[in-house]
């Protein structure tokens, strides 16, 4: 899987040596909140999770020359209920708001775009998570509709580009 960069970040493909951070990122009330609870509670069930439910087209991403790791992002394919893969993200809630969902997801869609042939990629967020909302707006994406998928108890905002 090729490795992505931008100014600040570097996108790369998640191994088993990340379940610390992915058992974090699981259980970040940011993730709980707009994703849901995955149950992941352990190493193993996060080294577990890394290798039956990341495809090959989910980056960690890490702030390039710190190595801190911040959170993941990548193309979503087969969801149920969407008719086109699906641009995905998710932070550490103590990075948000400084632009690096907004660049991770640019990187992403450019090279689902370019490399990958990805014609329409859909996207999806929690209803009041307007902070998501905004970075989808920022690169392009446009609110569809309110939709209902399987497995989500409320309703999703549903964009589209």
């Amino acid at each position: 899987m090729t490795i992505l960069r931008t100014e600040r970040l570097r996108l790369s493909p998640p191994t088993e040596a990340d379940a610390d951070f992915v058992l974090e990122l699981l259980n970040d009330p940011g993730w709980i909140q707009n994703i849901g609870d995955r149950g992941v509670r352990t190493l193993d069930e996060a080294r577990a999770y890394i290798r039956d439910r990341f495809s090959k087209s989910l980056w960690l991403v890490v702030r390039d020359g710190a190595g801190e790791r911040l959170g993941m992002c990548g193309i979503v394919e087969g969801r149920e209920g969407l008719d086109s893969p699906d641009l995905g993200y998710a932070f550490l809630e103590r990075h948000s708001g400084k632009g690096y969902a907004t660049e991770a997801a640019r990187v992403v869609l450019n090279h689902a775009r370019q490399v990958l042939g990805v014609g329409k990629l859909a996207a999806i967020t929690a209803p009041n998570n307007t902070a998501s909302q905004r970075v989808l707006e920022k690169i392009g994406f446009k609110f569809q509709q309110m939709i209902d998928l399987p497995g989500y108890d409320e309703p999703s905002a549903y964009f589209t580009i």
